[in-house]
Parts: C-alpha cells; sequence; structure tokens
C-alpha cells in the first residue's frame, strides 16, 4: 500500500487504527526566519504525506496556503496537518513504508509577534513542541516569547539548530544561548559533522554512531545516507558528549543516577527511556541539529519527536472546572471516556464555511453526535467532521481521543469554548491573549460597501481573539486594534481579497494605558428627580495602584448594608466601564485595585442604572485624586548589522528615545538589544534600510508599559483631545 493510501485509509477508517501511545500533538514554533515551515516541508516529505517539496521562497509549501503567506514568505495562521512516521532504513534511505506506525498532528505556527495569538492558542492544545533556532543567529527575540509560551502551558519540547549549513553557523553557540537566554537545562543528542559548507552528517550521541549524507539524492526519497562507526576525533567527540548527557540525565534522573553510582553499563534504550521521562516532565531539553532546506537531521528529528515527546498519556490529565464552581474535574486522555474537548481556533473557509478547530482530551465524536457549550449551555448536532491537511480538507467519520481536527457548521461558538457531552458538564481552561498595542480608524471608500466591511471585520474578529473592532462614539467612526502594523495590514488585505470590499485607513495610533501612583477615596451620586418616580444611587470607593501586571480587581468591602447586595454587582459594572474608557485621556485602565467601602439607598428610587452611574461617577472623581499617568507600550527591539553601520543604527535609536540593553559582537555582525517605546517605531523599517544600505534587519516584541515621559505627555494629550477615535 502507498503512503498516501495507508494514509487516507487510517483518516477514515471507522475505528482508531494506533493507540493514544503513538499519538503525538506537536507543534513547531520559532522566531521569524527560522526555518518552522521549510522544518514541517522536509518532515511531511519523509512522512509520505507529499512527494515533492515546496519552499518559502516559491510559495508553494502546504502549510503556507494563504495567498499573502505565499506573496510575503511568511507564516501569519497557525496551521495543521496530520501525518504518519514508521522508522524504517532501507538502502541507504530514511523511508515511513509499508504500514502505519505512529500518527503525529503537527501544527506549523508563525514567528512574526503580530500573530503571537496563532502560537498561544496552539500552545494550550499540543502535548509537544519542537523549538527551532538558527545556526547563525542563536536565540532570538521571538524564541524567547515562544518560549514563554510553551512554559506558560507546560509543554514539553525538544530543540532543532536549523541552518547549520549557513555561513557563521555554530552549533556551541546555540547551545549556550539557550542556557542563558532561556534558562535551559539543554543537552544534545546530536552533534554535527562539520559546519556552513563542510556540513556533512551528525554524531548520535546515545547509540554512539555517526549519520552521514552522500551528495546524490534518491527520487521522491531524498538524500541517501550512511550509518557508520566512529572513530577517531568523531569518536572522542562522541564519547565525550555521551559522558555529559549521562551525567546531566543522572542529575534529575534516580535510575541513571543508581546506575552511574554502581558504575554499571548504560545501554542506549535505557538512556533513551530516561531522557524521555524527562523530556515529559520538563527537566530536560534534548537538542538536535540539521538543515532542513538541504534535508539534512529531519529524519532524526521525526525519530526524536516520537522517542521523546509525550502522547496524551504521558502528561497529566487536562484540568476542567465544573461550570458556576470552583470544583475541578480531571479529563482523562480515553476513548470511553465521556467527550470532551476544547475549541481553539475558528476559521472561515471560502468552500466549507465556518470551521471550527478542536483538540479532543476525552472520548470520541462522530458524524451525527450532538455536542454541547456549556457556555452558552446550548447542544448542536454534529453533520461534517474533517481532518485538516494544509489548505485541504478531508471528511472523516469519526475523531478520538488526542485527535486534533475541524468541526463545520456549528453557530456561536468562540476562541476557548469547551465543547463536550451535554452529561460531562465541564469547562477546560481556554488559551488567554494580549491585548492590542495599536489601532486605526477605517472607512469603506464608497457607502455601498459599509455593510460588507461591516460584516467582514466582525467575522476576522471573530478568528483573531487579539483583533478587535468597535466605533468610537463620540465620532462615530469604525476603529480597528491589533498587534501591530503588519497585523493591521494583512487584515486589510483579507477584507479586499476575502470580502471584496476596498478601505481607507487612518495613521496608525497606539493604544496607550492609564493607572495610578496613590491611594485615594472617591464618592458617586447620582440622582434625579423630575416628577414621579426618580432614581437615586450612592456610592464611596476607594482606589490604590494594583502590583504591575496584575491587572484591575474590582472588591466588595460594604459592610452592614449601606448598599444592598443586589445593586453591588451594578456598581462594580459602573466602574469597570469607568476602567474600560479611562479617565485621564481616554484610554483603558490598569493594574489599579478598587474597593466599594461605602454609599446610601433610597426605598423607592434606587434602581441598577443609579447605581451604575453612581460606580462611573465614583471611579472618576477618586481617579483624579490618585496621581494619575499615562502608560505607553515599550517594546523589546533586536538589531542585526554588519560592524560598520553599528554607530549609525545606534544613534537612530536613541534618537529614538530608546535604551540601549547590550551590544554583542557575533560572526562579523553586531546584535543590537534595545528597549524603545512603540510610538517611535513606525516607519523603522524604511529607516533601518536607508541607514544600512539594506543590509540590517530587526525584530520586536512587547516588552512592557513604561510611563509616558513630560517631554511627550502634553503632546499624547493633546493627539488624544483632537482624535477620540485613537483611544482603545
Amino acid at each position: 500500500m502507498s503512503d498516501v493510501a495507508a494514509i487516507n485509509t487510517a483518516l477514515n477508517s471507522p475505528q482508531r487504527q494506533f493507540p493514544l501511545e503513538r499519538t503525538r500533538n506537536i507543534g513547531i514554533a520559532a522566531h521569524i526566519d527560522a526555518g518552522k515551515t521549510t522544518t514541517t516541508e522536509r518532515i511531511l516529505f519523509y512522512t509520505g504525506l507529499i512527494h515533492k517539496i515546496g519552499d518559502v521562497d516559491d510559495g508553494n509549501t502546504v502549510t503556507d496556503w494563504m495567498e499573502q503567506e505565499k506573496e510575503r514568505g511568511i507564516t501569519i495562521t497557525s496551521a495543521a496537518v496530520t501525518c504518519f512516521w514508521t522508522q524504517k532504513k532501507e538502502d541507504g534511505v530514511y523511508k515511513s513504508r509499508e504500514g502505519i506506525g505512529h500518527r503525529v498532528n503537527i501544527i506549523d505556527t508563525p514567528g512574526h509577534v503580530d500573530f503571537t495569538a496563532e502560537v498561544e492558542r496552539s500552545m494550550r492544545v499540543l502535548d509537544g513542541a519542537v523549538a527551532v533556532f538558527c545556526g547563525v543567529a542563536g536565540v532570538q527575540p521571538q524564541s524567547e516569547t515562544v518560549w514563554r509560551q510553551a512554559t506558560k502551558y507546560k509543554v514539553p519540547r525538544i530543540a532543532f539548530v536549523n541552518k547549520m549549513d549557513r555561513t557563521g553557523a555554530n552549533f556551541d553557540n546555540a547551545l549556550n544561548d539557550m542556557r542563558k537566554k532561556l534558562n535551559a537545562y539543554a543537552f544534545p543528542i546530536y552533534l554535527p559533522i562539520g559546519a556552513e559548507d563542510r556540513f556533512e552528517g551528525l554524531i548520535d550521541i546515545v547509540n554512539q554512531k555517526a549519520i552521514v549524507w552522500g551528495p546524490g539524492e534518491v527520487l521522491n526519497e531524498g538524500l541517501k545516507y550512511e550509518v557508520r562507526e566512529l572513530d577517531g576525533e568523531l569518536k572522542s567527540r562522541g564519547e565525550k558528549a555521551l559522558a555529559e548527557l549521562i551525567e546531566a540525565v543522572s542529575n534529575k534522573d534516580d535510575t541513571i543516577a543508581e546506575l552511574v553510582l554502581e558504575e554499571k553499563p548504560i545501554d542506549p534504550p535505557i538512556l533513551k527511556a530516561a531522557i524521555r521521562r524527562l523530556t515529559c516532565k520538563i527537566e530536560l531539553i534534548p537538542v538536535l541539529c540539521g538543515s532542513a532546506f538541504k534535508k539534512k537531521g529531519v529524519q532524526p528529528l521525526i525519530d526524536s519527536v516520537i522517542d521523546y515527546l509525550p502522547s496524551p498519556i504521558d502528561i497529566p490529565p487536562a484540568q476542567g472546572m465544573v461550570p458556576g464552581t470552583e470544583d475541578k474535574l480531571e479529563v482523562e486522555p480515553n476513548d470511553n471516556s465521556k467527550f470532551c474537548s476544547l475549541a481553539f481556533k475558528l476559521w472561515t473557509d471560502p468552500y466549507a464555511g465556518k470551521l471550527v478547530f478542536f483538540r479532543v482530551y476525552s472520548g470520541k465524536l462522530a458524524k451525527g453526535d450532538s455536542i454541547y457549550n456549556p457556555r452558552t449551555r446550548r447542544r448542536e448536532r454534529v453533520s461534517r467532521l474533517m481532518v485538516i491537511q494544509g489548505s485541504e480538507r478531508k471528511d472523516v467519520d469519526g475523531v478520538y481521543s488526542g485527535d486534533i481536527a475541524a468541526l463545520v457548521g456549528l453557530r456561536n461558538i468562540t476562541t476557548g469554548d469547551t465543547l463536550c457531552d451535554e452529561s460531562f458538564d465541564v469547562t477546560l481552561e481556554p488559551p488567554t491573549f494580549p491585548e492590542p498595542v495599536i489601532s486605526m480608524a477605517i472607512e469603506p471608500k464608497t457607502k455601498a460597501d459599509r455593510d460588507k466591511m461591516s460584516e467582514g471585520l466582525q467575522r476576522l474578529a471573530e478568528e483573531d481573539p487579539t483583533f478587535r473592532v468597535f466605533t468610537n462614539e463620540e465620532t462615530g467612526q469604525l476603529i480597528i486594534a491589533g498587534m501591530g502594523e503588519l497585523h493591521l495590514e494583512i487584515i486589510r488585505d483579507r477584507l479586499k481579497r476575502e470580502f471584496k470590499v476596498e478601505a481607507d485607513a487612518g495613521a496608525p495610533q497606539i493604544a496607550f494605558r492609564e493607572t495610578i501612583t496613590q491611594a485615594a477615596e472617591g464618592e458617586g451620586k447620582f440622582i434625579r428627580q423630575s416628577g414621579g418616580r426618580g432614581q437615586y444611587g450612592h456610592a464611596c470607593i476607594k482606589v490604590e495602584p494594583n502590583e504591575k501586571g496584575k491587572g484591575v480587581e474590582v472588591v466588595n468591602d460594604i459592610v452592614g448594608g449601606a448598599i444592598p447586595k443586589e445593586y453591588v454587582p451594578a456598581v462594580q459594572d459602573g466602574i469597570l466601564e469607568a476602567i474600560k474608557s479611562g479617565v485621564y485621556a481616554g484610554y483603558q485602565v490598569i493594574d489599579i485595585k478598587v474597593s466599594i467601602t461605602d454609599g446610601s439607598f433610597h426605598e423607592v428610587d434606587s434602581n441598577e442604572l443609579a447605581f451604575k452611574m453612581a460606580g462611573i461617577f465614583a471611579l472618576k472623581d477618586a481617579f483624579q485624586k490618585a496621581a494619575p499617568i499615562l502608560l505607553e507600550p515599550i517594546m523589546k527591539v533586536e538589531v542585526t548589522t554588519p560592524d560598520e553601520y553599528q554607530g549609525d543604527l545606534l544613534g537612530d535609536i536613541n534618537r529614538r528615545r530608546g535604551v540601549i540593553q547590550g551590544v554583542d559582537a557575533k560572526q562579523g555582525q553586531t546584535i543590537l538589544a534595545a528597549s524603545v517605546p512603540l510610538k517611535e517605531m513606525f516607519g523603522y523599517a524604511t529607516a533601518i534600510r536607508s541607514l544600512s544600505k539594506g543590509r540590517a534587519s530587526y525584530s520586536m516584541e512587547p516588552l512592557n508599559f513604561e510611563q509616558v515621559p513630560n517631554s511627550v505627555l502634553n503632546e499624547v494629550l493633546d493627539a488624544a483631545k483632537k482624535r477620540p477615535a485613537a483611544r482603545s
């Protein structure tokens, strides 16, 4: 049976074709241009899913299927593919043939910071990840971001140092970067033989073998290779690396520690089992290397995914909550359990309609079954199930525990919804997303397109949790907000291509934030009397600065019924509404604690609306007394430049109110690390090209919010008054 026929048979079988322990749900994540999509494409080739390798530069890869991705050569949306891998070596060629050993569900994620939501929601549903690093640049800013996201969701990972064939590639530097910048307990399980144009093979440390590639390719099978015994300098390197690996593992694993103390031999299967245990517990990061573009090191990477990354039963069960309570429930990965899954992504397909990507945590689901949404308390019938292969959709009859698939035609679904059996009422923790940092006004070029544009934007907002659409009440303008200039540019492009709407946009505006620096008390009264029944609401509050990054807290400290219990939620709603719209300059308030301390009510005239208004007035009163300040988003910027342009680029960063955090020399290049206000980074792509004659590059990601300096404050406040549409 051919590879493709075997895959189709497995996908459409009415029964599970492989046990849970042979399922891997992995993500490929990295900094932009580290080679994630190329690595994914090579994996799909060697697992038999495709027979012709696509390339990012040619715009014909499986996972970068959107027109914008093909044109720009970047990944914009995470793409899911399912492939199968049987470890088999034959005639000097690594193959996946004759039988299906493991099912591997892969999600290829974007590297650009503007599309960080795609990484966030993917990490939430993955069991393991492959972190790809550039062999020349090592750990880059977005590498750190995706690493933090994997840590946040407790995702075990292995590291792949890519581009070992590139000039300046240095495996040891990349490894040291991981240990220093990511605080990773990282140890190689493969070492490179040679580097740059002399990169010719790998040392398999665990098995103490050499894998050396030949110069030619076998049609549809990739590079030939030869497995050799280690000798000479390679043998000494391999033995030294094995001793270091065993020592590293023995520090964390009792089984290996006992063997070391008893001076007993440690066979490869025993060592591999220990590495797997530690990897699944996120106590060790196995490190590999290769060149995905040159097809070197990809098969050992797939082997390592199977050998070291967990199956759904190798990690703790998903934790859920009983809706409306604090009671916790475990969701066991078992086909015979009740069905429970998490909807982690929505996507509008031009042919199939609205797709809901979901991860099954327990039970099984077949066409015709009903599923229940605890958020909406509604049931819906499943009419169509799909497994996604990049841009292709394969209909399937059923999915099982551990699977990643898509539903078609469901209504009233949002990202993060739990979909389960009605008799198993549970809510899984949804992924969390950062707030937008940039906004702009948008309007259609023709009045006839207004309704079409509103519909398109709402559908795009449903798909993307970091994209917001709202109408400014003062100006009537429609505002879009997102994670960066590129993010909003792609949104406008999708409007044009998918919804046939041409739109004009205003200049980008920064999403500033407001907070306070000291405690204060405030009072709000809403009293209206105009004949007949009046309105009366009265609330007293105390505001104080909250811990940085802790967000907004509103607590009820009312004693003795000064405000009846039924009206306290209305006061809280008013406070939260005022916080959202801002007080100082019309921007959202962050990191503040509000305590409702006192108030009064009227037996006849008090109602919820009156107390909501009292809450708004009280927050505004207290906030103005609490020494408010304005905060601006600060970006972490890394610039890579030839040495001769270092001075010009340093000067430009200083002019942009940037603070240089570090200057590092690496392989004839200078790497500048800085923190720069987002307000000053508009147009930087053009500036850096001009200053370096197109030879420097940069990346940036959100760092934090800092107080706007007085020299800029008045300018920002004046601009906010003139352009209220900029507020968010």
